[in-house]
Formats: C-alpha cells, sequence, structure tokens
C-alpha cells in the first residue's frame, strides 16, 4: 500500500495521542518526578514534538546525542493537539497557502505553533518518500500542552537503546518488533490542511 506523501502516523487512543521528545537528562527527570513539565523545562522556549518514534529516533540519534540522551513519550489530548494544528503556520512559505511572503511572514509571526513536514526515516533512519510532522510550540501553546493537554509521560529511553542494540547486532526484526505500533491518525476536515508545506 502507498503512503500518502504526507500522513501523520502515531500512536493514539479515542481521547489522546503520544508524541515524542528529547531532553537534556535534568529536563527529563524532573518533568518524570512531577509528572508534568516542570523547571528546567523552560516554556518560554519553541518546543518541538513529533508523533513519529523513527523520526524522533533519527533527530536525536537513538537518545545518544548530547543534550537529547533521554526520549520520552507523552500522552497528549487529541483536542489539544488538533487545536495545535488548528492554529497552525507553516515554517515555510507556501504559495499554495500564502498570498505572497509578507502574508505568510505577518502569520507566522501571531501563530503560536509551526509544522514543517521532513521526510520520515526507515528502521535504520534512512529518509524515506513520504513526509513526517514535526509541530512547534511557543507562547499560548507551550501553556496549553504543559498546563491542559498532558495526560501522562514516559521515559522511553530503554527502548531506544534497546533497537539501537539489536540493529547494531543486524537484528532487524527483533529491533522492528520493538518499535510503537503507529498508524494513521485521522484528522478532522478544519485541520487537513494545516501546515502543508
Amino acid at each position: 500500500m502507498t503512503v500518502p506523501a504526507r500522513q501523520i502516523r502515531a500512536t493514539f487512543t479515542a481521547d489522546s495521542i503520544t508524541v515524542y521528545q528529547a531532553f537534556p537528562p535534568e529536563v527529563a527527570e524532573a518533568a518524570l518526578a512531577a509528572g508534568r513539565f516542570v523547571p528546567p523545562f523552560k516554556r518560554e522556549r519553541m518546543t518541538w514534538i513529533k508523533p513519529s518514534f523513527r523520526w524522533m529516533m533519527y533527530r536525536c540519534g537513538w537518545a545518544r546525542k548530547p543534550g537529547q540522551e533521554r526520549v520520552l513519550a507523552v500522552e497528549i489530548t487529541r483536542a489539544g493537539f488538533e487545536w495545535a494544528l488548528a492554529h497552525a503556520c507553516a515554517s515555510g512559505f507556501d504559495p499554495r497557502l500564502h498570498a505572497d511572503r509578507a502574508v505568510w511572514r505577518r502569520q507566522l509571526r501571531a501563530s503560536p505553533v509551526r509544522v514543517q513536514w521532513d521526510p520520515e526515516r526507515s528502521l535504520r533512519l534512512a529518509p524515506l518518500p513520504h513526509r513526517s510532522l514535526q509541530v512547534g510550540l511557543s507562547g499560548e501553546a507551550v501553556h496549553r500542552y504543559v498546563d491542559e493537554w498532558l495526560v501522562g509521560l514516559t521515559d522511553v529511553t530503554p527502548v531506544a537503546w534497546a533497537i539501537r542494540d539489536r540493529l547494531t547486532a543486524g537484528d532487524d526484526a527483533g529491533a522492528a518488533a520493538l518499535l510503537p505500533v503507529e498508524r494513521p491518525y485521522p484528522l478532522p476536515p478544519e485541520v487537513v490542511d494545516a501546515g502543508s508545506d
């Protein structure tokens, strides 16, 4: 079956969706101890969430890159995720969505959410022909994320290491068996076009 060029694939339930973030140990440990994001997590900075586990692994190098040694699975409400998409601006100019670059820049400055589509990754982190969504939250969106949308936090760093170890040993099937199950995420019609690049 052919995968659409742009498709959100994620682990989700009727009410929540799991996204991933990688942090330095001190940020992850404080969040896990509190059960929510607390300092040294910085609300003032844009924070990027990723529904794709493999894209997160590409970004953090299987939790080996400095400053990204701990990977958290962040369960948030579907209502919150869809609010973010409905209030998003594409991180790059698209003449199909914006009359001109000035209009896009104004929207980018005003929007609390940025979205971009990057090549999805294979099990061995090679680029695939279809895209994976990243969502950048700032301002109001970060506060909603931390205070309203959060359902739960899980440290999936050991999973990342276990998959990498199996890949290093040449056990691709064993590595694949440890991946979270992700399926196409059904978007409401009003947010389907949000964030097209």
